[in-house]
């Protein structure tokens, strides 16, 4: 019974070594077929890689002070298209109360206020 086994798990290893076998044999063709047609194109397989996150762009100071100058170039002939300066109205004159219409209404004030703190004195 034991011996069954061991004959069995024999059996089982020479397949998965011959699976084996006939699998590295077709990566070599595979690998021989590659190299042929890298030598049709004249250079050799790249292998494939994981794409990797592109790079971050950095302005040269010679580039951002073309861009400066270009934008204050944009805005010079935006400013000169409006008009040079609105012109300019009068504005109304300061309306002032005289002396005797302030005095009417400090009056009509004080005596409204003693109205109301007499009707307070006599609750």
């Amino acid at each position: 019974m034991v011996s069954n086994a061991v004959k069995e798990l024999q059996a089982s290893k020479n397949q998965r070594l011959a699976t084996i076998r006939g699998l590295e044999k077709e990566i070599a063709s595979i690998e021989q077929a590659i190299n042929s047609l890298s030598g049709i194109t004249g250079g050799q397989a790249t292998p494939v890689t994981t794409p990797t996150a592109p790079k971050k762009f950095v302005m040269s100071p010679a580039h951002k002070k073309a861009l400066k100058r270009a934008q204050q170039l944009r805005w010079a002939n935006h400013n000169a298209t409006k008009a040079v300066t609105p012109t300019v109205t009068a504005k109304p004159a300061k309306k002032t109360m005289s002396a005797a219409a302030r005095k009417a209404i400090s009056e009509a004030v004080k005596a409204r206020w003693a109205k109301i703190n007499a009707a307070k004195k006599k609750k």
